[in-house]
């Protein structure tokens, strides 16, 4: 209960302040017959019940990864069940870890296969990428939309006992309040989390009272709405115009989606009891209380909401409703910043700088350059339009693309990882496509009624997060395909035919196995490498988060004598690289540990890194690992576990013939100093590419590669102890 209580300032309030604006979208030119507003309360109160209530707290919250909610957590469902993933960097490795669950299938079965379906070609894969990157671009554009509808509705409370206040004050107030709200985005909702739940509570009490009050005042004949004849009525009698008036209905389960997406601070139980005991009746009492009042003054549906507030409790349900829509505000903008970083993770947005903002949650970030851009597009849109008509419009649209994608994207979740029977997987999608895409069908007759917005930004925000993955994608199946072969590096014997200087050379690549280009090319070019070299290899998994102590796998590459490395260290899509994380020392540690158990084990031969069986140990353990073809070991081990001091026996720069020789060894080349090699990759178009494929790596790509933040910055690199070494690729 003290969750339920908790969830509702983070995950209710985008729905809970749709009374604000909903009958006014739906009759913006007046009432004319009582039976409509009963009509349009019978089709928001089955609204409720079937998309919000049923399909979502009741199906869609179970469809969450360990928790975490939203499209990409569908996603990466989807690409642990199946190898759906674009980027073929999957490994068998990677399903050991903790927290990558998956199910196995009969082969017989209809969940393998969809299975095999889905991975006999590349389209599809990409047809799947394309949907979930429509369903993220539409949440970004919610992101923006929220804040404003939400806010300048509740501002628009000043003007009902000012009526000849002008429609700019009210606009001047909702800015001011907008860059209140973006301004303090850098504290984090941490600080202010449980502000939220006391004031989303009075909110919902407050707006469920006064509908109860208005009912019995105004008309209780309302009531008569919950039978569902009356939704026939409305469409008989209104014909095209109650069809159009579908979009304005549709706001009130805006939010929904929003109710997914904030999953992952609360369970799913906590969640469903607050809905089901707080939200869903209140939101009927206050729509059905608006209903009534509106039947007996048809002339105020612009501003039924406040005009219907008791004149004893007016300033001070002004001052909750403007913090409700604060709070309704606050969940949508954090939510974008998590879609933002789990784009990133996935290889669709460009880097950007991400601040983890409260040490109890994990998915509580703060990213700036997102956080401004969001700010500057609110104030426009809210300057630009001033009307929360042609505002509602926008808002529905990319509230029911989004609703459409998430309901597609449950047929292969449903199939795949709940192995429903293929019945119930029907029933389900023809419930909801039988209510959403009557909606999206209304939303499009207003496309040139402000519906045109979300639809703009979502394009802009796919081309950019296509290009930029496209790209990804490409040059990353460059790097495999020059990557250097073993056996070269075999031939060049223990000293690279090189001078190897003292010191460690961490070299960062994309690769998780294989030499990469850039460490030939380096070679190439200079005479001299470090005694020891390390490849680093950071890999983004379809999990919300890899445990530290799985985080790193490390191997060696050749003989012992070439005192070469390689580290895989592995992300999910909510893990963050903080400032405060000492990579350098975590990665050394794994490395002296690796060498301390590789030590214990026996049987021990030189080989190449062809083999990948991993094996989980910890500080006191002995692995015993698989071993093919005579092939190296490979191991995970835990990221804080130090390197214990030992005493020195004989060694040398250049040879170390037993572990605890070998971990002096890197103690001194530790302490003669650590370089970090970058690859600064530039990529440009073919001559004889197409003019589409030229626009988007030569300028947009380009564009973006010189805006975003460099990897040193990300991953905390020194600038003193920073190497970039360039390339270029041609795609």
């Amino acid at each position: 209960m003290r969750l339920a209580f908790q969830s509702l300032g983070v995950v209710f309030g985008d729905l809970g302040t749709s009374p604000l604006y909903v009958f006014y979208n739906t009759f913006p030119h007046g009432v004319e017959d009582a039976e409509d507003v009963i009509g349009a309360l019978s089709l928001i109160i089955y609204s409720l019940t079937l998309i919000p209530l049923l399909k979502y707290v009741f199906v869609v919250l179970r469809a969450n990864d360990n928790g975490q909610g939203g499209t990409f957590a569908l996603y990466s469902l989807l690409c642990r069940h199946a190898r759906v993933s674009t980027i073929p960097n999957q490994h068998r490795t990677d399903e050991k870890l903790t927290t990558y669950s998956r199910h196995t299938y009969d082969e017989s079965s209809l969940a393998a296969t969809v299975k095999r379906w889905l991975e006999s070609h590349a389209y599809k894969k990409n047809a799947l990428l394309i949907l979930v990157l429509i369903g993220t671009c539409m949440a970004i554009g919610d992101g923006i939309l929220t804040p404003v509808i939400s806010v300048l509705s509740a501002s628009g409370g000043i003007k009902v006992n000012h009526p000849k206040m002008s429609n700019d004050v009210v606009v001047l107030v909702a800015v001011v309040i907008l860059i209140g709200l973006f301004s303090l985005q850098h504290c984090g909702t941490d600080k202010v989390g449980w502000l939220f739940a006391p004031i989303v509570l009075l909110w919902f009490l407050s707006i469920g009272a006064i509908g109860a009050l208005n009912i019995w005042k105004y008309d209780s004949s309302v009531l008569k709405a919950f039978y569902p004849i009356y939704i026939y009525r409305y469409f008989r009698q209104r014909k095209r115009d109650s069809w159009i008036s579908l979009g304005g209905i549709l706001l009130s389960i805006t939010g929904t989606e929003a109710l997914f997406a904030d999953l992952c601070h609360f369970p799913v139980l906590a969640v469903q009891i607050s809905f089901t005991l707080i939200v869903f009746p209140c939101l009927l009492l206050a729509y059905a209380g608006q209903a009534a009042y509106i039947i007996h003054h048809n002339g105020h549906v612009s501003d039924a909401f406040y005009r219907s507030i008791p004149d004893g409790v007016y300033w001070p349900m002004f001052i909750v409703a403007t913090a409700a829509a604060i709070v309704a505000s606050q969940a949508t903008i954090s939510a974008t910043f998590s879609i933002v970083k789990q784009a990133h993770a996935l290889g669709c947005f460009p880097r950007v700088k991400v601040v983890h903002t409260s040490k109890n949650f994990l998915g509580q970030i703060y990213i700036p350059d997102i956080n401004w851009v969001l700010m500057i597009l609110c104030i426009a849109v809210t300057v630009g339009f001033k009307n929360q008509s042609q505002i509602g419009n926008a808002y529905g649209t990319a509230v029911v693309i989004v609703m459409v994608v998430t309901t597609f994207l449950m047929i292969p979740i449903m199939l795949l990882v709940w192995q429903s029977h293929w019945i119930l997987v029907s029933i389900f999608t023809a419930l909801s496509l039988s209510v959403e895409l009557p909606y999206l069908s209304a939303v499009l007759f207003k496309i040139d009624q402000g519906g045109w917005v979300p639809l703009v930004i979502a394009a802009a925000c796919l081309v950019v997060m296509y290009v930029w993955h496209y790209c990804t994608v490409k040059r990353y199946e460059l790097e495999v395909h020059s990557r250097v072969s073993m056996a070269w590096m075999l031939g060049l014997g223990p000293s690279l035919g090189l001078v190897r200087v003292p010191g460690m050379g961490f070299v960062y690549t994309e690769l998780a196995s294989g030499v990469p280009h850039i460490f030939s090319h380096f070679i190439t070019n200079l005479p001299a490498i470090h005694s020891v070299v390390v490849f680093i290899c950071i890999k983004y998994l379809p999990v919300y988060t890899v445990p530290l102590e799985e985080r790193f796998l490390v191997k060696r590459i050749g003989p012992e004598s070439f005192h070469m490395f390689r580290c895989v260290t592995r992300y999910g899509y909510k893990d963050l690289h903080k400032k405060d994380d000492d990579f350098e020392k975590m990665l050394f540690d794994s490395l002296c540990l690796f060498v301390r158990l590789e030590s214990m084990m026996e049987g021990y031969s030189d080989s190449d890194e062809r083999s990948l069986q991993a094996t989980q140990v910890t500080d006191k353990s002995v692995a015993s690992t698989a071993r093919e073809n005579g092939n190296c070991h490979h191991l995970v081990v835990p990221a804080q576990s130090p390197c214990r001091e030992n005493s020195m026996v004989g060694s040398s720069w250049q040879t170390s013939n037993t572990g605890s020789d070998e971990l002096e060894f890197l103690n001194r080349c530790k302490e003669a100093g650590v370089v970090h090699i970058l690859g600064n990759t530039i990529v440009r178009a073919r001559r004889n590419s197409g003019i589409v494929n030229k626009i988007a790596v030569d300028y947009i790509y380009a564009f973006l590669g010189r805006v975003c933040r460099e990897n040193s910055v990300i991953f905390n690199v020194p600038h003193e102890s920073l190497l970039n070494v360039g390339q270029m690729f041609y795609i």
